[in-house]
This record gives C-alpha cells, sequence and structure tokens, in this order.
C-alpha cells in the first residue's frame, strides 16, 4: 500500500491505460480522482475501484477547457485535502495524411492532448507549491520522439509534452515538485484490438522484444516515477516500446 492516503487524479481514466493507472493506484491505497469528459463512462471505472475497497472521486471534465481543469483540480481538494499527484493522460487521435488533414481535426488533438495537459498542470501547481510537494507525470508517446505518417497532429501534441514536461521540471524542482513523462509504444488498447491481423504483425516486427506493451506495463512505470524511490528523477522522457525507438 505504497501510496495510502496520497491524492490522485488521473484524467483521461474511462478506459484504457488511464483506466488501468487508476485502478493501480487504488490497490496501492490511494485515493483517487477519475475523469473524463463522459460522467456515464467513468461509473464502472469507479464501481471497480470501490469493490477492491478504494476511495474514488469521478469528474466530468473536458480538459481542453480551463475552467473545467480548474473544477477538476478544485473537486478533488475539497474531497481528499490535497492533490499529491496529477497523470496527464487524457489524449485522442484524429488520424489523416497531412494534405487532407483538417484544421478541425488539428484543433481538436492539440486542445485535448496539449493544451489539455497544459490546463491542469497550471490548475494544480498553485496547489502543490503550497504543499512544496507533488509528482506530475505527463502522457507522450513514440510517435511524439520519432514521428509518424498520417499523424502530424498528434506527433506534434506528443512532442508538446516532452517540451512542457521538460519546463515545468526546471521551473517546479525547487519547490520539490518533480514532472516525468512516459512515452508509451504499441499498447493492446481497444484500438490495436481491432487493427487487422497483418497490421498487427507488421508492429511487432517493428518492435525488438517482439510483442506489443500491456496498459500493465505502463501504469507500473507510472507507479514507480512517483513513488519514493524515483525520489531524484525529474524532466524526464522515459519509452515503454518493447525498444521499438532506441
Amino acid at each position: 500500500m505504497i501510496f495510502k492516503d496520497k491524492a490522485i487524479i488521473v484524467t483521461g481514466s474511462s478506459r484504457g491505460i488511464g483506466k488501468e493507472i487508476a485502478i493501480a493506484y487504488a490497490k496501492e491505497g490511494a485515493m483517487v480522482t477519475i475523469s473524463s469528459r463522459n460522467d456515464e463512462s467513468l461509473k464502472s471505472v469507479a464501481d471497480e475501484i470501490k469493490s477492491i475497497g478504494g476511495e474514488v472521486l469521478s469528474v466530468a471534465a473536458d480538459v481542453s477547457k480551463p475552467e473545467d481543469s480548474k473544477t477538476l483540480i478544485e473537486q478533488t481538494i475539497a474531497k481528499f485535502g490535497k492533490v499529491d499527484i496529477l497523470v496527464n493522460n487524457a489524449g485522442i487521435t484524429r488520424d489523416n495524411l497531412l494534405l487532407r488533414l483538417s484544421e478541425e481535426d488539428w484543433d481538436n488533438v492539440i486542445d485535448i492532448n496539449l493544451k489539455g495537459a497544459f490546463n491542469c498542470l497550471k490548475a494544480v501547481t498553485k496547489q502543490m507549491m503550497k504543499q512544496r510537494q507533488g509528482c506530475i507525470i505527463n502522457m507522450s508517446s513514440v510517435v511524439g520522439v520519432m514521428g509518424n505518417a498520417g499523424q502530424v497532429n498528434y506527433a506534434a501534441s506528443k512532442a508538446g509534452i516532452i517540451g512542457i514536461t521538460k519546463s515545468a521540471a526546471k521551473e517546479l524542482a525547487s519547490r520539490g515538485i518533480r514532472v516525468n513523462a512516459i512515452a508509451p509504444g504499441f499498447i493492446e488498447t481497444d484500438m490495436t484490438d481491432n487493427l487487422p491481423e497483418k497490421a498487427k504483425e507488421e508492429l511487432v516486427s517493428a518492435i525488438p522484444l517482439g510483442k506489443l506493451g500491456t496498459v500493465q506495463d505502463v501504469a507500473d512505470l507510472v507507479l514507480f516515477l512517483t513513488s519514493e524511490k524515483a525520489k531524484y528523477i525529474t524532466g524526464q522522457v522515459i519509452n515503454v516500446d518493447g525498444g521499438m525507438v532506441i
């Protein structure tokens, strides 16, 4: 129970990686705020956390809106009295080739993935500075490190996350706040489950370890980086990709 009595916020936690992170924290004794744009989608996650004896708060929030991000932080403080850890996981994709990419799809991805992380980071900083401690994890991607055809908007948003992480880490270190980024590779999720078998085989062939990662692989790293075992690590971008980007 290494996170007993710690207050955690995980954005984009209604499914996939975010859901796994929230449940992993709950299993370690944390008080967890889960969030997505749709309150209904959070119910099953909240029920699962309660079933293992966890304490959970559900907040519907569109992180691309500063007022929603502020409300997310305020409701967590009202419920748990503090915020020890923020995991900026909310993200979307709107893939298309560069010449076919609409302005709307560019804006939507940048607004949720990049501006959303900024909004939550800004909203939580005042509380963490008052506490003189805190940990922030920003979810990037290997696509933000190496780029990918058909994902100009997504790659830009995830590369931006890396810039935010490094700058915030330098700015907040003197206040006892650590900021790191995680860059997952190809992870087994609903999206990869729906890929044709041939496409999956091509993905796996590009991974030295010869398999897709799991949401648990990502959650394990999040918990490590926000634990006391990582107290001297900040401003880093760590890939969880089976060696895909070396």
